[in-house]
C-alpha cells in the first residue's frame, strides 16, 4: 500500500545525461509501478496541464488507458492544455479529447470546494514547475493540498526536476505580502522540487490552521539538484525555452515596472526594452497573440537589450541578477522620469516586501542589497534541508 510520506530510493548524484550508464532520469509520473496499483478501484482526480506526460503520452490518457477511474481534472493558471496567457481567467469545461470534466483553479476560485471533492478518493498532482516563488503552480498545489487535508482525501505528488533547483536566492517573502504569487516565507528562488516543497508546506504547518495532508511524493529517479535539466515541454506559454526559464527569476521582477520583457514577441523573458528610451541596440515590437493578449506596449517599437546569447553565463552565474533591474531604474530616473514612476503596484508583491523597491530607489548597490538577504536565506536553507529528497 502507498503510505503518506515518500517512496524511499537510492538517488544517484549524477545528472540527467547519464554517461556512466547508471540509468536514465525518470520523473515521478513515469514510475507507474509505484502508484498505479494504489489507484485501482479509487475515484481519482488530477491537477495537470500540458507538462503532465509519461514519456510522450499525457498522464490523463495513461490513467484512462490503465483502467483507472479518473473523475475530473483540476487545471492551474494557463489551463489544462497550457494555452492561456498569464493572468487570464480560465473557465470550467469538458476536455474534448477525453470527455473528462475540467475544473479551473484559476478563475472564479483558486481552491477546490468540498463539492468539487465530494466524489474523489485521491488527488494526483503532476505539473512541471520552475522553482520560483511567484510562478503560481506551487500556490495551486498548496490550495489543493489544503482542500484535500480538510476533507481527508489523499494527495499524491508525482515529482519532477526543478530546472532552477541548484541554487537558492532572493529576498524571503515577509508577512503581510502574501498573495497568489507568493504564499509562503520562502525566497524568490527556493531550490526545491514540487515534491520537496509540498513536504515543507505540510510539515511546517503552512496549510490553514496548521492542518496536515495525507501526502505522498513519488520521487524522481536518478536526479540531483545539480542536474542540468532541459524541460521537454514549455511549462507555460511565455517560458518557451531553457533560456527563458533560466532568466525568469531575474526578469520577472520587471513585470512590476514599466519595462517590457518581451511578452507578445517570439522571445518572452529573453529581451528587455521600452518605447521611450534606448538602453541597448535591440529593437522588438510586442503584438497581441493568443499567449499574450494586449501585451505591454502593444504595436509599439521597444528599444533595449537582447539576452539571447547569455545561456552559458546564466548557467555559470547561478543567482538572482539585479544588474538589469538596477541599471534600467537608474536610466529611467535620469532620462524619462516624466513618464511616471518606474515601479508599479505589482512590484512589492513579486519581491515579497517593500524593501527591495526602496533600496533600489535609494541607490543601493547590488552587493548591498544582496547582503540584506543573507541572514534570512541561511534560516530558510536550514528549513529547506529537512525536506530535500535529492542530493545537492
Amino acid at each position: 500500500m502507498l503510505m503518506p510520506g515518500y517512496c524511499r530510493q537510492q538517488v544517484s548524484p549524477i545528472g540527467s545525461s547519464r554517461p556512466d550508464g547508471q540509468g536514465e532520469l525518470k520523473v515521478g509520473a513515469e514510475r507507474t509501478e509505484l502508484y498505479f496499483p494504489y489507484l485501482m478501484g479509487k475515484r481519482v482526480a488530477c491537477v495537470a496541464n500540458q507538462t503532465s506526460l509519461i514519456g510522450r503520452v499525457h498522464l490523463v490518457d495513461s490513467l484512462l488507458g490503465a483502467g483507472i477511474r479518473l473523475v475530473k481534472v483540476f487545471a492551474p493558471e494557463h489551463g489544462f492544455r497550457g494555452l492561456e496567457e498569464a493572468g487570464a481567467k480560465v473557465i470550467n469545461q469538458v476536455d474534448q479529447q477525453t470527455g473528462i470534466r475540467i475544473v479551473s483553479l484559476y478563475g472564479a476560485r483558486m481552491k477546490p470546494t468540498p463539492e468539487d471533492l465530494k466524489d474523489i478518493d485521491l488527488v494526483l498532482f503532476d505539473i512541471q514547475d520552475v522553482g520560483v516563488r511567484f510562478y503560481t503552480y506551487i500556490s495551486t498545489m498548496t490550495y489543493v493540498m489544503e482542500a484535500c487535508a480538510e476533507t481527508g482525501i489523499s494527495f499524491v505528488v508525482l515529482d519532477r526536476p526543478n530546472p532552477n533547483g541548484d541554487y537558492v536566492d532572493g529576498p524571503v517573502l515577509e508577512k503581510g505580502y502574501e498573495s497568489f504569487v507568493g504564499l509562503h516565507p520562502v525566497p524568490v528562488v527556493h531550490g526545491m522540487t514540487v515534491g520537496e516543497y509540498a513536504r515543507m508546506v505540510n510539515e511546517e504547518g503552512w496549510l490553514r490552521n496548521g492542518i496536515k495532508a495525507r501526502l505522498t511524493v513519488i520521487p524522481v529517479e536518478n536526479y540531483a539538484h545539480s542536474t542540468r535539466y532541459s524541460l521537454p515541454v514549455a511549462p507555460s506559454p511565455n517560458l518557451p525555452n531553457d533560456l527563458a526559464v533560466c532568466l525568469y527569476p531575474s526578469l520577472c521582477l520587471f513585470e512590476g515596472t514599466q519595462v517590457s520583457v518581451g511578452r507578445g514577441t517570439d522571445y518572452p523573458f529573453q529581451v528587455i526594452g521600452h518605447p521611450y528610451f534606448v538602453i541597448g541596440s535591440f529593437l522588438f515590437r510586442p503584438e497581441s497573440r493568443p499567449e499574450a493578449l494586449h501585451p505591454l506596449y502593444e504595436d509599439q517599437n521597444c528599444y533595449g537589450s537582447s539576452l539571447m546569447g547569455v545561456m552559458d553565463l546564466c548557467w555559470k552565474d547561478r543567482r538572482l541578477n539585479l544588474f538589469w533591474l538596477i541599471s534600467h531604474y537608474q536610466f529611467w530616473n535620469v532620462s524619462v522620469k516624466d513618464h511616471g514612476s518606474f515601479f508599479n503596484d505589482y512590484f512589492d508583491q513579486l519581491a515579497g516586501n517593500s524593501t527591495l523597491r526602496k533600496q533600489i530607489t535609494e541607490g543601493k548597490t547590488e552587493d548591498q542589497i544582496r547582503s540584506n538577504w543573507q541572514e534570512d536565506l541561511i534560516k530558510f536553507k536550514s528549513i529547506r534541508q529537512k525536506y530535500l529528497l535529492y542530493p545537492l
